[in-house]
C-alpha cells in the first residue's frame, strides 16, 4: 500500500527521469510544488508545455533559438570566419557569458560514444562539414574526457588543410593547488603554457 497520492507520486517520477534528479530531490520538488500557489503552478506548466513548442534548431549552428536562423548567426557583428564546436547549447551560453568570443558555434548535441551506439552519424557533424566553405579557424571546444578527444579527433581528420583547427586550452583551473592535480591535467598545463 501506497502512502502517497497518485497525482504526487506521478511528479516524483517525472522529476526522476530528469538528469541527475535522483528520488529525495524528486520527492522535494514534487512537494515544494505542492504549496506553490496554483497561479505559479499554473505559469510552471505553461511554459515547461510551451518548450518544444516555442523553440526551434537554428538550420546553421544548431543551437536551440527562438527563430531560424539564431541571433548569434545572423548577426553581422560575429566574426563569420571562426566557429566554435561544442557539445552542447548550454556550452554556447557559458561561452558567450565570458564576452570573450565573437564568432560562430556548431553545436554537435553529443559526442562520439560507441559505448552508448552514438557514432558521427547520430551528431551534427555533416552539417558542420557543410559550412567550411568561408572558415579559418575551427575551435574545438568539446568536453576534455574520452569522448570529446575521440569527437575532436574525428572531425580534425575530416577538414580541409587550410583551415586552422584550434583547441581550448587545458590545464589547472583558477584557485587549484598544483599539488593535488592530476597528471593529465598537469601535462597539458605544461603544453598549454604562454607568454606571462
Amino acid at each position: 500500500m501506497t502512502l502517497l497520492p497518485k497525482a504526487v507520486s506521478r511528479v516524483i517520477e517525472s522529476f526522476q527521469r530528469l538528469p541527475g534528479i535522483g528520488p529525495k530531490t524528486a520527492s522535494r520538488l514534487a512537494f515544494y510544488l505542492l504549496h506553490v500557489p496554483q497561479e505559479e503552478l499554473d505559469a510552471f506548466a505553461k511554459h515547461v508545455s510551451g518548450l518544444k513548442a516555442n523553440t526551434v534548431l537554428c538550420s546553421l549552428c544548431k543551437n536551440v533559438a527562438e527563430a531560424d536562423p539564431c541571433d548569434i548567426c545572423k548577426n553581422p557583428g560575429r566574426d563569420q570566419s571562426i566557429i566554435c564546436v561544442v557539445e552542447q547549447p548550454t556550452d554556447v551560453l557559458s561561452i558567450e557569458r565570458t564576452g570573450k568570443f565573437n564568432g560562430l558555434y556548431h553545436v554537435l548535441h553529443g559526442s562520439i560514444d560507441p559505448l552508448n551506439n552514438i557514432g558521427p552519424d547520430e551528431l551534427f557533424i555533416n552539417d558542420l562539414l557543410t559550412r567550411l566553405t568561408s572558415v579559418k579557424e575551427l575551435i574545438l571546444a568539446l568536453n576534455p574526457n574520452m569522448e570529446g578527444e575521440a569527437t575532436s579527433m574525428y572531425i580534425q581528420k575530416q577538414i580541409p588543410k587550410n583551415i586552422s583547427v584550434t583547441r581550448l586550452a587545458h590545464g589547472l583551473p583558477v584557485g587549484a593547488d598544483i599539488e593535488y592535480a592530476d597528471d593529465v591535467t598537469l601535462s597539458r598545463a605544461l603544453e598549454g603554457r604562454r607568454e606571462y
